[in-house]
C-alpha cells in the first residue's frame, strides 16, 4: 500500500512537471525601458492566468538575441517568442513600415487609428510567415536630436544620421546626409566616437538611454510612432492547450492597452526630464517643419508604389477614420 502510494505520488509529480510549458522571449530594449517593463509584466499576467502552467522568461538588451536577429529567431523556431520594431522588417515588406511614414500618423490617436486600420493585413503578413501577433506597443514619436543646431533641412546635409529601419534610412538620403545603420544599445558608444552626428528617436530612448549625457539639442518633430511587436511562433502557440491560449491572449490584449496608455504618458513626462538634463527641447522652426512634411508626403508615394493594392487600402481606411 505504502509502494502504491509513493508510486502515484511520483507520477502525480512528473506529471505537473511535464505539463508545464516554458518559453523564452528575448527583446532588444534596456531593463528600464517601459516597453521591457510592460512586457515583463504580461509574462507576469500570463503565469499567473494559466496557474502556473505557461511560464515565459524575458530575456532583456539583445542577451539572447540581438535586436534585428530576434524576429527570424522566433520565425525558425529557435526561440517561442519575441518583441521586435515593426518597421525594423520593412526591407522584408513594405507593410511592415506602414507606422514609419513620415507625419503620416503624428499624434497618439491618428498612430492608434492607423494601427487598427493596419492590423488586418499585418496580421495576414506575419501568419505567412508563421507567426501570430500577439500585441504591439507604441514608442512615443519620433524626433530629432542632433549635437548641433538644426534650423532648415540643409543643416543636416553632409552629417552622420543613424538609421534603424528602410524610413530612416531614405529620410537621411532626402536630407543629404549619410545613413549609418546602429542599433539603440550601440547609440551611445557611436555618438562617443562621431560615428552618428543626428538621429529620429523617441523622448523615451533619449531619457533611458542617457542619449542627453553626448547629445545638446532635441526638436520634437514627432515625425510617427513605431510600435514594437510581440509575436509568438504558430506552432508553439498551437501546442498550448486551449486555458493558456485563452490565458495569453488575455494577458496580450492587457498589454496593448497598458502599452500605448503607458507611451503616452512618459512621453510628457520624459520631454521634461530631457530638458531638466540640459539639453535644448524645442518644436522645429517652420522651414524645418514644411520641409520634413514634403518629405513625408513623398515617401507615402513611394510606399504605396512598393505595396500596391493592400498599402492603398490601409490608407484608405485609415484616412476615412480621420475624416472630419
Amino acid at each position: 500500500m505504502k509502494k502504491t502510494l509513493i508510486a502515484c505520488i511520483a507520477i502525480a509529480a512528473t506529471s505537473g512537471a511535464y505539463a508545464q510549458t516554458k518559453w523564452d522571449l528575448p527583446t532588444g530594449y534596456a531593463v528600464g525601458s517601459f516597453q521591457t517593463e510592460n512586457v515583463q509584466q504580461f509574462a507576469s499576467d500570463v503565469d499567473r492566468a494559466s496557474g502556473g502552467k505557461l511560464k515565459i522568461t524575458l530575456h532583456p538588451n539583445g542577451s539572447l538575441y540581438k535586436a534585428n536577429e530576434i524576429k527570424r529567431a522566433v520565425q525558425t523556431g529557435q526561440t517561442q517568442a519575441g518583441e521586435f520594431i515593426l518597421s525594423g522588417a520593412a526591407n522584408e515588406n513594405a507593410l511592415f513600415g506602414i507606422d514609419s511614414i513620415p507625419f503620416l500618423a503624428d499624434s497618439y490617436p491618428a498612430a492608434r487609428k492607423l494601427a487598427d486600420a493596419s492590423r488586418p493585413q499585418i496580421d495576414k503578413l506575419l501568419a505567412s510567415q508563421g507567426l501570430k501577433l500577439l500585441f504591439t506597443s507604441p514608442w512615443p514619436g519620433q524626433s530629432l536630436y542632433s549635437i548641433k543646431p538644426v534650423e532648415a533641412m540643409s543643416d543636416l546635409k553632409g552629417t552622420k544620421m543613424r538609421a534603424y529601419n528602410p524610413a530612416t534610412s531614405r529620410i537621411a538620403q532626402y536630407v543629404g546626409a549619410q545613413p549609418t545603420t546602429i542599433q539603440l544599445a550601440e547609440l551611445g558608444q557611436a555618438l562617443a566616437t562621431g560615428t552618428v552626428e543626428n538621429f529620429l528617436t523617441s523622448s523615451a530612448s533619449g531619457v533611458e538611454n542617457k542619449l542627453y549625457e553626448s547629445v545638446k539639442y532635441f526638436y520634437a518633430v514627432s515625425a510617427w510612432l513605431p510600435k514594437n511587436a510581440i509575436v509568438v511562433n504558430q506552432k508553439a502557440f498551437d501546442a498550448l492547450d486551449k486555458p493558456s491560449q485563452s490565458a495569453l491572449l488575455k494577458a496580450a490584449a492587457a498589454a496593448e492597452e497598458r502599452g500605448w496608455k503607458t507611451s503616452e504618458q512618459k512621453d510628457a513626462e520624459y520631454m521634461k526630464e530631457l530638458a531638466a538634463k540640459g539639453m535644448k527641447v524645442a518644436p522645429p522652426s517652420d522651414a524645418l517643419r514644411r520641409e520634413l512634411r514634403l518629405i513625408g508626403g513623398r515617401m507615402t508615394v513611394e510606399w504605396l508604389g512598393s505595396v500596391g493594392p493592400d498599402g492603398q487600402a490601409i490608407i484608405d481606411a485609415y484616412r476615412k477614420s480621420t475624416a472630419p
